[in-house]
């Protein structure tokens, strides 16, 4: 039998992630967050999003190559120059430069592209899906985790999360 089919199988693609079920997926299984452009001064989005990260258990993992440490935390000049596997490359920077982020999470075996809000930038998300990773635009990390696992329904806000439903 002759065809021009191949028997390696197609690397799996990841996809875009804008449903609470799915951001729930990512937040759960994900442990170890490497914040590209975390910022040392407390009053910035930035600190006390990967602040609160850090707070709830995650292994934030600042990325500047102006900090030595954040939060207690060694600072990384690069994405790459992180030791170890990361879950999810969170980043902070305008949505032009999120292409060469996008690379860099790809080069390094992430699982998860999240930018930040006011973040979108398709081409990023193309490079990112295409290799593999979930992809997250204009959502913080911060938020939906408060939103969808930390308890913000607790203080009366309401968060779009159904946390029962009626039988039957």
């Amino acid at each position: 039998m002759t065809g021009t089919a191949t028997s390696a199988a197609a690397s799996p693609r990841g996809r875009l992630v804008d449903d609470i079920a799915g951001l729930r997926r990512l937040l759960a299984q994900s442990r170890s967050i490497a914040v590209v452009g975390l910022s040392a001064n407390w009053y910035r989005p930035s600190f006390f999003a990967a602040k609160y990260m850090l707070d709830h258990g995650y292994r934030v993992i600042p990325v500047n190559p102006a900090c030595g440490e954040v939060l207690g935390q060694r600072c990384y000049p690069t994405i790459a120059a992180i030791p170890g596997p990361v879950d999810v490359v969170d980043a902070f920077h305008k949505p032009a430069e999120m292409p060469a982020i996008a690379r860099e999470a790809v080069a390094k075996g992430a699982k998860v592209l999240w930018m930040q809000l006011g973040i979108r930038n398709d081409e990023a998300a193309r490079i990112a899906m295409d290799a593999g990773l979930d992809v997250v635009m204009d959502r913080c990390v911060k938020i939906e985790h408060a939103r969808i696992l930390g308890g913000l329904n607790w203080c009366g806000v309401n968060t779009g999360v159904i946390s029962s439903r009626r039988a039957g």
